[in-house]
């Protein structure tokens, strides 16, 4: 009799349960939420979840590129050119840019043309020592500080051309290509030993400028460009060597004359140590 009265309950029971498991306004389980409360509350979920990712943990430190002083040591420099890895490109900058930018320290590359620089000053590159080229074409260069390049030890090309130098500053050892052309060089403003120690020096372009003579030519240069300066005269010693009638220049494959003055056919014995004859004015 007992065992009849359990089992009545117990079919009691299960019919019930079932009823409420059915019933799309009960709760699914005694305790549990419903569906709008479940979504409402995943919502929720979520949007602290999004909230907390959007803010920077607490254990981590800023590491935004700012300097002790409050500001980004090169953030002007690239506002106003192009920095990639190890180059900086600040052609025609608007507004004008008038001395040399200040450079992040390991820029090789420096393309600043045609802008209106009027100055180069030591300072100016004295921590940039990674610099290979530099190009500073179109300015309107009139001064150069001596030992503006003294510290480019692994500087290799160096443009000047189109501003308005009137004399040279010493130039980095290491360098292999020089372009001074368009600019208002005379002969008294290249020193005699301003060429003599670049013995990598294979290109050298010092066209249209106002040269008297031809400067020092290292053994290296294999392309000369002098045309359409002031030079009236050449000699023995201006490429070869009047104390050795053997010396050959072999290297010299290029030079250009044009434009000058002076006759080259005036001084046949001029040339006898070279393998091409210099492009000018032989009449």
């Amino acid at each position: 009799m007992k065992a009849l009265l359990f089992t009545c309950m117990l079919v009691l029971w299960l019919a019930a349960a079932s009823a409420r498991r059915f019933d799309p306004n009960s709760q699914l389980i005694q305790g549990s939420l419903s569906g709008r409360q479940l979504s409402g509350y995943f919502g929720d979920y979520l949007k602290s979840r999004r909230a907390r990712r959007a803010l920077p943990p607490a254990d981590e430190p800023d590491d935004s590129p700012v300097s002790e002083g409050g500001d980004v040591s090169d953030l002007p420099t690239c506002l106003l050119c192009v920095c990639l890895t190890g180059s900086v490109y600040c052609e025609e900058v608007s507004p004008d840019m008038t001395s040399v930018p200040t450079l992040p320290k390991e820029t090789a590359y420096l393309y600043a043309r045609f802008n209106k620089i009027r100055k180069i000053s030591t300072k100016d590159f004295a921590d940039i020592v990674t610099l290979r080229r530099i190009d500073l074409t179109g300015n309107q260069i009139s001064e150069i500080e001596d030992d503006a390049f003294s510290k480019l030890t692994l500087l290799e090309e160096l443009s000047l051309a189109e501003n308005k130098l009137v004399k040279l500053p010493a130039l980095p050892a290491k360098l292999m290509s020089f372009n001074a052309n368009y600019n208002l060089l005379k002969t008294k403003g290249v020193k005699a030993n301003t060429f003599k120690k670049l013995t990598k020096l294979a290109n050298l372009y010092l066209a249209d400028n106002q040269l008297e003579a031809v400067p020092h030519i290292p053994e290296n240069v294999r392309i000369l460009h002098l045309q359409n300066n002031n030079i009236t005269e050449v000699n023995i010693d201006t490429f070869c060597k009047s104390n050795d009638t053997y010396y050959l220049r072999m290297s010299l494959s290029e030079v250009r004359m044009d434009g000058n003055p002076v006759v080259l056919s005036k001084n046949p014995d001029s040339f006898t140590c070279m393998k091409v004859l210099p492009v000018g004015q032989y009449r």
